[in-house]
């Protein structure tokens, strides 16, 4: 199993600085794009994110608390291998299932949506055929293959309903896909089109079992997040994701979540990245209990 680097990136995500023995959450990057079949860029997420959340407070008033009273460490970026998917899935797989092995909660700030499965295998290693999933996304991700390619950022939620079987993931957000894709999805998966309606009762449904949350950001209109590799007009608002995120992760049991696809490159306002920034420290301060 690979080692967890115990040296806190520099700089850190805003509010990440615990050293990891004291953490309960352990914050880390996942710099691969590499299946990206548009836009790359997903890469320099975690890069861009860092340095500019703090631009931030780590005070929330949505929810009135706030980092300083949280244990979070920040264990920088993993060296991914290049030009090997595969490899690079398992390095997140074992970075993953030391953090879980710990106690500690993984969060993911990807790289692009593939990056997703390396963790989930890894929580469901630990969790078995308890673990749920929860994915916000424009897309389905739900392509049996793409050009021929069976791992890649539009097949990975297919890819993960294969190894939690059918009934177990709760998708919401959908608006993108082959007509195959949705009607495969709805037949193996619990589907909501268009928006988050529908996510009070997968959240009550889910009280009391381990969940894997995942956030593609292109869930977002790109009137308010142009900075990503897909975007796909038609999407939800800033302030109906940052409740729902809230949501989740406050009245769940979150063993690992991640938040993917910011390319920041393609907003050159920094509007993107700061949107990235402040959804990830809601989420980082829901799981924080």
């Amino acid at each position: 199993m690979s080692d967890i680097n115990y040296t806190a990136a520099s700089p850190c995500f805003i509010g990440c600085d615990c050293e990891f023995a004291d953490a309960e959450i352990c914050v880390f990057g996942a710099p691969f794009d590499s299946t990206t079949s548009f836009r790359p860029g997903t890469r320099f997420a975690a890069q861009a994110m860092r340095p500019d959340s703090w631009g931030l407070e780590t005070y929330s008033p949505y929810q009135d608390k706030d980092m300083s009273g949280c244990r979070i460490f920040d264990a920088g970026d993993l060296e991914l291998s290049v030009g090997d998917t595969e490899a690079a899935l398992k390095q997140i797989e074992e970075f993953s299932a030391g953090i879980l092995k710990s106690g500690k909660v993984p969060v993911m700030i990807g790289g692009e949506h593939l990056v997703t499965l390396g963790a989930v295998r890894a929580a469901y290693e630990k969790y078995g055929d308890e673990l749920r999933i929860i994915h916000f996304d424009a897309h389905t991700d739900l392509r049996d293959e793409l050009l021929g390619v069976r791992l890649s950022h539009a097949t990975v939620i297919r890819r993960c309903t294969e190894l939690l079987g059918d009934g177990k993931i709760y998708q919401f957000g959908i608006r993108s896909g082959e007509r195959y894709e949705f009607e495969w999805g709805e037949t193996h998966n619990f589907m909501h089109r268009f928006d988050l309606n529908g996510l009070s009762r997968a959240v009550e449904a889910l009280k009391g079992r381990p969940v894997y949350f995942t956030v593609d950001l292109d869930v977002l209109d790109p009137s308010v997040f142009p900075g990503t590799g897909t975007p796909e007009p038609g999407g939800v608002g800033y302030t109906e994701l940052q409740s729902a995120v809230t949501r989740v992760c406050a009245d769940l049991d979150i063993v690992g979540s991640d938040i993917v696809e910011l390319s920041p490159h393609y907003d050159q306002s920094g509007v993107s990245t700061a949107v990235a920034c402040k959804i990830l420290r809601e989420m980082l301060l829901a799981i924080s209990k």
